[in-house]
């Protein structure tokens, strides 16, 4: 039986040339199923949860082609690909909602280092300490999701000299979030960091991965990895969903992938790890040298994803989703989208000409899936 999962989508949306101009406002208020971020120049949209792929590809495809035939009628306007303002413009923060006082509080604390775009995967688990579990891997294992999805190697126009510059700016908060111990262990936590301040509110935990549900932190019933980059193409992207779905569904017949119980350093230890291997992936991506949670071995971001989705093909084989798991190993010969942009970079491209191709080929790939699987499928 395969887990329920969804996806939330940040995009920008701005002009062929590259330039990324702010059209949340009209476009939340114009169609339904897209909300504001508190800066207008990307917006969001959340896909059903669903079991099957197929059906989540379509969710994935069709409200992007409603935004490409809605954009045209303000003028000539697209969908940017990218995590970050790769050409511009980091200066100014362009407020969504100017009546909204939790927008306020993200303007004034953290500026346009929260102006990214990215994805969020959602997998249902309703068991509250099966989920603290999975949280505790993932957790641990995120770094490797970033890795796959690296997306944004500009801002204002320049490399930066990271492969994800999206993670290595934004804010994560609270300073110190555990390893929770157990659905009481987080409540309690929770709790304690609003009556402290250090949290807004409960959605004001921006970490790698989080537990999540419809009244956090006492109803849960999903593991939320929130780590990833933007993939524009979302085939690439099911194949990350796939690689996650397999990991969590091994981890519920397996008692032993658990850190706290299977690794040789203490829980301190392990989030310390984690944090350098979250650094070292947001410079160098599936390049980067990371350390193993369980041993302290180290090995290379894509040796460690290569070793993990050989235990996983078995379970996604019999449960008919290694279709949807196998492009993984095209993101790991051919590189994620930052290391293509930048062997683009190397040859004499532009940042600005990069990203004008990138638009384009986002366009093209949305174009052809629509049209080869969803006018056909029943959503």
């Amino acid at each position: 039986m395969l887990l329920s999962k969804g996806c939330e989508i940040e995009l920008y949306t701005g002009h062929p040339d590259g330039t990324i101009v702010g059209l949340s406002d009209h476009i939340v208020h114009d169609l339904s199923g897209f909300v504001r971020e508190p800066d207008s120049r990307n917006v969001e949209y959340t896909t059903a949860p669903f079991s099957g792929y197929d059906r989540l590809l379509c969710a994935l495809v069709r409200p992007r082609q409603q935004l490409r035939h809605y954009l045209p009628q303000h003028g000539d306007y697209t969908l940017h690909p990218g995590s970050t303002l790769s050409l511009g413009d980091t200066r100014q923060f362009f407020r969504s909602d100017p009546n909204n006082p939790y927008h306020a509080y993200i303007e004034q604390t953290y500026h346009t280092t929260v102006v990214t775009a990215s994805v969020h995967i959602n997998i249902g688990i309703d068991d509250p300490d099966l989920l603290m579990r999975a949280y505790r891997l993932i957790r641990l294992e995120a770094p490797l999701y970033l890795a796959l999805s690296a997306s944004s190697p500009f801002l204002d126009g320049q490399p930066t000299g990271f492969h994800s510059t999206r993670w290595a700016v934004f804010p994560q908060t609270p300073d110190h979030v555990p390893l929770f111990t157990s659905h009481a262990d987080f409540v309690h936590w929770t709790e304690e960091q609003l009556r402290l301040g250090t949290m807004q509110n409960v959605r004001h935990l921006w970490v790698s991965v989080r537990p999540n549900g419809d009244h956090r932190p006492y109803n849960l019933n999903r593991l939320e990895l929130r780590i990833c980059d933007l993939v524009s193409n979302p085939i690439a992207l099911l194949a990350i969903v796939a690689f996650l779905e397999a990991r969590l569904t091994q981890l519920l017949t397996d008692e032993r992938l658990d850190p706290l119980t299977q690794s040789q350093f203490t829980p301190d230890e392990l989030l310390a790890l984690t944090v350098a291997n979250e650094q070292a992936a947001a410079k160098h991506s599936l390049a980067a040298t990371l350390c193993h949670w369980q041993d302290g071995r180290s090995l290379t971001a894509a040796d460690w994803i290569d070793q993990i989705y050989e235990t996983l093909w078995p379970t996604a084989k019999q449960r008919s989703f290694s279709c949807f798991l196998s492009p993984l190993r095209k993101i790991l010969s051919q590189g994620n989208e930052a290391q293509r942009w930048l062997a683009q970079y190397e040859q004499g491209q532009s940042p600005q000409q990069i990203m004008q191709g990138a638009i384009a080929a986002m366009a093209q790939a949305e174009l052809e899936l629509q049209e080869k699987l969803c006018v056909e499928m029943a959503v």
